[in-house]
């Protein structure tokens, strides 16, 4: 089918001011186990094609999962009758940049591939970790997963391009729900959501599930009988799972410059990152560096190219505080006279391109986290995300947590419930005093970033370790 493509690209280079085509092949493996049994279990393969023109200035866009050399110039050639139809909305004319076009391939690296294992050795780890936390008797809904994914992408352009990838990732995680006479609670390990890496088997293995399980549904349980989280201003310091989610939500969507730009406004709208403030604003303290690095091993935002061509990078977003970098296509960076840093991917065959994130990260900073504790006189710890509401600008924000525990003289107490705090963005990082080292440091997997109409869903990550902030504004 590669050859079938190349002849097309080929056949409509006179037609098009630009192609190019994506063949994909992706499969997905789901098990879940719930109360002492398997809840479901799926394995789905999807394969197709599609191709992006750029005609007069304007792109078009057609996809099949027929997977003959005769559909693959029809769907060509409609690609081209959409962009000539799409003139009539033109309010200027794509300028895709200059770039050199790469011939390669790239393999996520693994240990122990994931669809190779036998089922019933994955289902038997996530059976011994729902045994452990039925263990307590307060635990009256148990869950636990596990996930396996595979993408095949071959990449041609008609500027020359040529590239294969197969990206690998792996993951999962277990959740306890404790029931009170007026009250759930939920904790989740090792995120609400899980984790996953693009790693092997391998990944899913070292999260050891059942070694977390106690504690798991211990803390559940100690949820319902603690006290609610005092309302007021007061230092938090926000674990490594719940900052991932922060870093996402207030720094990884406005800094994609298709929201900026106002080409892109669903899911939480635009963003307040306007091109003015590119190198001439303050996001955060002196403490804070970000990058987006897709060059990260094992991080979900993994890859060796987007679905331009464009070879994966590390880029400075924030740098001591100041604001200086977006994440951009080869379209939208040309605006900006720059040249694109890799960030556009679809979540299929039968989906346009879209920037995403990659691993955004808050790069590691010099506190251990024991020193940390001790050097904060009155605060909360706090962490796993329960709920996030944000405003269109990505500017206003709330957060809910599962647990948080208070600080008192240096010293971590009893836990708390049902914790929220809030925040304005640039506000919120300014008051950042403190980012523990890179022995905290951990990449945390996000597999269900929604962007688009329709919805795709993007694969993402974020590097952090938790983080002090002064003067937050927290209740129940």
């Amino acid at each position: 089918m590669k050859d079938a493509l190349r002849n097309v690209l080929d056949a409509i280079k006179q037609k098009v001011d630009y192609a190019d085509v994506r063949l994909l092949t992706s499969r997905i493996e789901r098990l879940k186990v719930k109360n002492g049994s398997v809840d479901s279990i799926s394995d789905t393969t999807s394969k197709g094609f599609g191709f992006r023109v750029i005609v007069d200035g304007c792109w078009g866009f057609s996809s099949s999962s027929t997977l003959t050399e005769a559909e693959a110039a029809r769907v060509a050639d409609e690609a081209i009758e959409i962009a000539r139809a799409t003139r009539l909305a033109k309010t200027f004319d794509v300028d895709l940049g200059e770039m050199e076009p790469a011939v390669d391939t790239y393999e996520t690296k693994i240990v122990k591939d994931p669809f190779t294992i036998p089922l019933e050795d994955k289902i038997a780890i996530l059976l011994e970790a729902d045994k452990i936390m039925g263990a307590n008797a307060a635990i009256k809904t148990r869950e636990c997963s596990c996930n396996s994914f595979l993408t095949d992408k071959i990449f041609l352009s008609t500027e020359g391009a040529d590239i294969t990838q197969k990206i690998i990732e792996c993951g999962g995680g277990i959740a306890a729900f404790a029931v009170g006479e007026e009250d759930v609670q939920k904790r989740s390990y090792p995120n609400s959501w899980g984790d996953t890496a693009t790693r092997g088997f391998e990944f899913f293995e070292a999260i050891d599930l059942a070694g977390n399980a106690e504690r798991t549904a211990e803390e559940a349980a100690a949820l319902i009988k603690a006290p609610p989280c005092p309302s007021g201003e007061t230092t938090i310091i926000i674990g490594g799972a719940q900052l991932a989610l922060q870093v996402h939500e207030s720094c990884g969507h406005p800094i994609e410059l298709d929201r900026v730009f106002g080409m892109e406004a669903s899911f939480a709208g635009t963003s307040f990152l306007t091109v003015e403030k590119l190198g001439n604003f303050k996001y955060g303290s002196d403490k804070v560096f970000m990058t987006a690095d897709a060059t990260c091993e094992g991080g979900l935002g993994t890859f060796g190219y987007d679905d331009e061509g464009v070879p994966a990078q590390r880029t400075p977003i924030v740098d001591a505080g100041d604001f200086v970098g977006y994440i951009t296509s080869r379209e939208t960076a040309s605006r900006l006279k720059q040249r694109s840093n890799g960030c556009m991917r679809a979540d299929g065959w039968n989906r346009i391109p879209l920037i995403r994130m990659t691993n955004i990260n808050l790069e590691p900073g010099e506190w251990d986290f024991d020193e940390l504790i001790k050097d904060t006189k009155d605060g909360i710890l706090i962490d796993t995300n329960k709920s996030w509401s944000i405003d269109d600008k990505r500017l206003n924000f709330q957060f809910g947590t599962e647990a948080a525990w208070k600080i008192k003289n240096g010293k971590i107490e009893g836990m708390l419930k049902n914790p929220v705090y809030t925040g304005i963005t640039p506000e919120f990082w300014g008051n950042c005093d403190a980012v523990c080292n890179e022995k905290h440091w951990h990449i945390w997997g996000v597999p269900n970033c929604g962007k688009g109409e329709p919805v795709q869903l993007s694969h993402v990550a974020h590097g952090t370790a938790p983080a002090r902030f002064r003067n937050v504004r927290v209740g129940a």
